[in-house]
């Protein structure tokens, strides 16, 4: 098999990729983050579902990201990646930080991602796989630490006192 991609092709699409991700998590334009993938395109997101095409995965990206806990991550840095000429793929891990609640602690998850190339700056499968309840955890750790704070805002309360309870400790229930 000859691959589509050199391993320095694919090292800069994902060193572009990452660019317009982290442009992205400042300015909250998630059309241009959309814009990366082929009209195609799959994205496979194991607590949401798979979603077909380019407008599909926009739609989804503005809905998740524009609601908590996505309205309050920070970045999205790769720690690592590998590239994979064969398959086209890049396979990374992707630190997933909330913004400082007030003093400066740290909340984070990670997930791993897959990406397939298409070539010409475009991904045509994105698929990320994590542990939804070390994140449903950090991000309910995230929230008392925030309520301590005075800094827990609207949003973020709902989902602590909804969905964030099954994440709570056994003892806050």
């Amino acid at each position: 098999m000859t691959p589509r991609f050199t391993a320095d092709e694919l090292d800069a699409a994902f060193a572009q990729f990452q660019k317009t991700t982290a442009e992205v998590a400042i300015s909250d334009d998630w059309d241009v983050w959309a814009d990366q993938f082929t009209e195609d395109a799959d994205y496979i997101e194991h607590a949401y579902g798979t979603m077909k095409g380019r407008e599909a995965i926009r739609t989804w990206v503005k809905k998740t990201m524009f609601a908590f806990p996505g309205s309050h991550m920070a970045e999205y840095p790769s720690l690592w990646h590998v590239s994979d000429p064969e398959t086209g793929r890049v396979i990374c891990e992707i630190d997933n930080p909330m913004r400082d609640p007030g003093d400066g602690s740290v909340f984070t998850a990670t997930n791993m991602t897959i990406l397939t190339y298409a070539g010409d700056g475009l991904w045509s499968r994105e698929e990320d796989i994590y542990n939804p309840m070390k994140f449903g955890q950090m991000t309910y750790q995230w929230c008392q630490r925030a309520a301590e704070l005075g800094t827990l805002d609207e949003p973020a309360k709902q989902w602590m006192e909804t969905i964030g309870k099954m994440f709570a400790p056994r003892s806050a229930r």
